[in-house]
């Protein structure tokens, strides 16, 4: 779609003050999806010449905000901890062609903060941080749950800029469960639930996501059985947390919740218990 009130486009690498009107512009498929009457210049960050995916070493990984989503499933295929299978889980999870693919983003998808955004559940389950920037140039991290406040909101600053997302070693050497729910076959996900069974603790992680207006994720000191799993879901997750809209109800939404933690917990909870490392 044409965004007929876009008078300018720039290079992010030329720094300027940022404008009322301004915007980032990464991969462009939310921006140029509707209208965007409010915006009158682009600041694209397509040559900043982020290094995509990168291990540190201590074994975490950082995503660049502009990673595609198909890089991103690239690297899972090849990617060799525990958690691997969950990067392609995600990827997939998207209600997008194989051109989304090669242009959507990660830092996009986190940044629209929608609550069916696949990169949100991914980088919430997996216990990332993000690595925000602000304007002046300065840094702070926030983790990916409270990065996203509810459907649409964010803790982002005027200007700020998501830079990356970084996943840490013990978390991608986690077990993973996952499961998605929607009303259609080939549907935006209606609830997305991926559980975490960290094999050197033996502690469990359940993360509760599309379903609600923002990630929820509950963390066990060992494997709950099914009526604390649903009494912990109940106390953190209120009743205006479960999301409305047409893609399904907040009553469908709340029973799928707690019905995929039940079937997470149940799977992760039988390798637990075999004595999977």
């Amino acid at each position: 779609m044409d965004l007929n009130t876009v008078a300018d486009v720039r290079d992010a690498r030329l720094r300027e003050p940022w404008q009322p009107g301004d915007a980032w512009l990464g991969g462009g498929t939310y921006l140029f999806s509707e209208p965007q009457p409010h915006l009158r210049r682009l600041v694209d960050l397509s040559r900043m010449g982020w290094e995509s995916l990168s291990l540190g070493g201590d074994g975490s990984l950082e995503i660049a905000a502009t990673c595609t989503i198909a890089q991103l499933s690239r690297f899972g295929r090849q990617f060799t901890p525990r958690s691997a299978p969950l990067f392609e889980q995600c990827c997939r999870a998207f209600l997008a062609s194989f051109k989304i693919w090669n242009m959507a983003t990660v830092g996009g998808n986190l940044c629209n903060g929608l609550p069916a955004g696949p990169m949100i559940s991914l980088t919430a389950a997996l216990d990332g941080s993000c690595l925000l920037q602000s304007q002046a140039g300065s840094l702070r991290s926030v983790k990916v749950v409270d990065f996203i406040t509810g459907a649409g909101r964010k803790v982002l600053d005027e200007g700020e800029l998501l830079r990356s997302v970084t996943l840490p070693a013990r978390a991608l050497g986690c077990h993973t469960a996952f499961r998605q729910a929607s009303l259609y076959g080939l549907g935006r996900s209606g609830a997305l639930v991926i559980g975490t069974l960290d094999p050197v603790d033996g502690s469990m992680a359940v993360t509760i996501s599309a379903a609600t207006v923002r990630p929820f994720r509950l963390w066990f000191p060992l494997p709950p059985d099914r009526g604390e799993l649903r009494r912990a879901i109940e106390v953190a997750v209120g009743e205006d947390d479960w999301y409305d809209d047409i893609h399904g109800l907040p009553e469908w939404r709340r029973h799928m919740g707690f019905r995929l933690a039940e079937e997470v917990r149940h799977e992760l909870t039988r390798l637990s218990r075999d004595g999977v490392r």
